[in-house]
């Protein structure tokens, strides 16, 4: 699965805002780029299509910055993506004549494609962010 760098940095975004979520302070662009070594202006835009797409509102001023507009329990990863990214299709038509071949492909892209969507609908932040929290290796105690 390819994922653009806009669509991983909206997802980033998006999960240090619902780990804030419970704080009534925003987020401030230039610490969330700071801290995942993102361009400033990059993130600002990825933001403001955050917020077109009613993800994120903002709050102007010296202690402004960022803030989720929805529970992360009610965002998927779909739906980031999704706002990023635009709808995708598999498997375009690329030859002319249709044969067996080209048919079979574009029936197992189409399945890959139904399965990662269903993989990524099935995933919210709050879960994804549940998941950043658990130990990723083997503890050794000495």
């Amino acid at each position: 699965m390819k994922v653009s760098a806009r669509t991983e940095y909206a997802c980033i975004a998006i999960l240090e805002l619902a780990a804030r979520y419970d704080s009534s302070n925003p987020a401030r662009v230039r610490d969330l780029a700071e801290t995942h070594n993102i361009s400033t202006r990059f993130l600002v835009q990825i933001l403001l299509q955050m917020k077109a797409s009613g993800f994120v509102v903002s709050t102007r001023g010296k202690s402004g910055g960022y803030q989720l507009n929805r529970p992360p329990q009610q965002i998927t990863l779909a739906e980031v993506m999704s706002a990023i990214e635009g709808p995708k299709s598999i498997g375009g038509n690329s030859s002319k004549k249709e044969s067996s071949v080209t048919l079979a492909l574009r029936e197992i892209w189409n399945e890959a494609s139904h399965a990662q969507q269903e993989v990524l609908e099935s995933v919210t932040v709050a879960e994804l962010l549940d998941q950043t929290h658990k130990p990723t290796g083997p503890m050794y105690y000495i």
